[in-house]
């Protein structure tokens, strides 16, 4: 497995991870407590610092235990892959930000707000670390 599949790999296990354990948090309310006056700013930052976090840790392990004239060694399909699964996780930033207007436009409760900008985030990269996947599995066949 190329060393960039296994960057991917990681990518959309940590957003999957830490998507799942902020939703555990925030859902996991105190009985009788509305959504959107739920305490998620906390859980937010926390979620988005460990993930930063895991990920720049994961990205490092796996150049460390890669062999050495793998671990920075980058050709042109590498690229290209890389890429192509930014330009189509990037999409989902640019929905992100259209719905954080929008909902900022009708006067939407901040949570939901933040919500909608974060899940466009993980979104983003669970569709690019996909999309990188794929392409390394089963082959890159650019338009």
């Amino acid at each position: 497995m190329a060393v960039e599949e296994k960057r991917a790999w990681s990518m959309l296990v940590t957003a999957l991870g830490s998507y799942a354990v902020y939703l555990c948090v925030v859902l996991g309310r105190p009985a009788g407590v509305m959504l959107t006056e739920a305490p998620y700013v906390e859980a937010l930052l926390w979620s988005v610092g460990l993930s930063v976090a895991v990920s720049t840790a994961a990205h490092i392990a796996i150049a460390a235990f890669s062999p050495r004239e793998e671990a920075n060694l980058k050709d042109q399909r590498d690229r290209e892959i890389h890429r192509f699964g930014e330009y189509v996780g990037q999409s989902f930033v640019v929905i992100g930000g259209v719905a954080g207007l929008v909902l900022a436009m009708v006067e939407a409760a901040p949570f939901w707000i933040a919500n909608a900008i974060y899940l466009a985030f993980v979104l983003s990269s669970v569709l690019g670390s996909t999309v990188k996947i794929i392409s390394y599995r089963f082959g890159f066949h650019p338009w």
